[in-house]
């Protein structure tokens, strides 16, 4: 499935119907007196969150949705049915904006959570609401009101509790796919992934978490060179960061790469920068020599980082890792309650 995390549509509600004129006719009473019903109020544009979408794709063919029209009012003071409302449905995570002002209209970020984004016309008023002693045979009645219209960008961010960051071929979809049942494509080139993934950790004695892999970023990513930038969106709403890193390059390359990466999301915007990152270490298993390991951790330690040591090729380390980001995270959940 084609991945799309951004579309422009347009949303019309419905018009409200229009009040009738009407008079009683029946026998024996030949002046009878108004009697027109009210219009139907029209439809809304009503936008859904569901864990069952994970793409905005639909949405690049379909861009234009309307609710229906309030049907007019009708004699014998009959009230025109209300429209029936256009129901969206979008997947969680999904901002909705005003398009020519940027305006965040709603952030649906619960299975289930709705909101009005067009409201419908409330309908006319038919003329035996304007009856009155002195005007007892009106001749008119209200229209309906026209509904709300608005152009709306659509912009997806995902949900996930701890993002995998890293430049290209450090190993993050290899490492998702052993932390995970997800099974993204895996190769030994830069720019395998060229959509984020997403995948479920489960582990015994703690609440399952969902973990996102996005496209790797390169220097110069937060202005739009490689493929990073465009999605580092996904990682805005995580709670926490596993930032990969190549180890067998060596300490130089290593501590290079980590402070290219973390300048990436600084430029990007404060908020990544400050995220809490546990600094995962990988392809141990091509590295000989003792020395070298040793000489990578200092580095890091330097730093003042704790660092992780895995392979994420031959899984050594990855359940200790595992079982590191749960603590993690559940400690987190605790710190937010209190």
């Amino acid at each position: 499935m084609k991945f799309v995390d951004e579309a422009k549509i347009f949303v019309k509600a419905g018009d409200g119907g229009r009040g009738c004129v009407s008079f009683r006719r029946e026998k024996y009473i030949p002046r009878g007196g108004p009697n027109g019903g009210d219009g139907g109020k029209g439809g809304d544009v009503i936008f859904a969150a569901t864990n069952r979408l994970h793409s905005l794709l639909d949405f690049k063919f379909h861009q234009h949705f309307k609710a229906k029209k309030g049907e007019h009012g009708k004699g014998s003071n009959k009230h025109g049915k209300n429209g029936a409302d256009c129901l969206v449905y979008v997947p969680v995570g999904t901002i909705l904006r005003e398009l020519q002002t940027g305006e965040i209209l709603a952030d649906l970020i619960a299975d289930g959570e709705r909101f009005v984004a067009a409201r419908g016309g409330i309908g006319g008023l038919g003329n035996a609401r304007f009856a009155s002693p002195t005007r007892q045979a009106p001749r008119y009645a209200q229209p309906g009101q026209p509904g709300e219209e608005k152009q709306i960008s659509l912009d997806l961010k995902l949900l996930a509790d701890l993002g995998i960051i890293g430049a290209p071929n450090a190993g993050k979809s290899t490492l998702l796919s052993k932390l995970t049942s997800a099974k993204p494509k895996i190769a030994d080139y830069p720019f395998t992934t060229l959509i984020p993934n997403l995948g479920v950790v489960e582990l015994e004695d703690y609440h399952p978490f969902v973990v996102a892999d996005i496209p790797g970023l390169i220097e110069g990513a937060h202005a739009g060179l490689g493929l990073g930038m465009r999605f580092l969106r996904h990682i805005e709403r995580t709670r926490l960061l596993v930032h990969i890193i190549d180890a067998s390059l060596g300490p130089e390359e290593t501590i290079k790469n980590w402070q290219k990466i973390n300048a990436e999301l600084s430029a990007y915007g404060p908020a990544l920068a400050e995220k809490t990152q546990v600094v995962t270490l990988n392809k141990i298993d091509l590295i000989t020599e003792d020395d070298k390991l040793e000489a990578i951790k200092a580095a890091f330690l330097d730093k003042g980082c704790t660092v992780y040591f895995i392979s994420a090729a031959t899984s050594k380390g990855v359940e200790e890792l595992k079982e590191a980001l749960a603590r993690r995270l559940q400690q987190d959940e605790y710190e937010r309650k209190d």
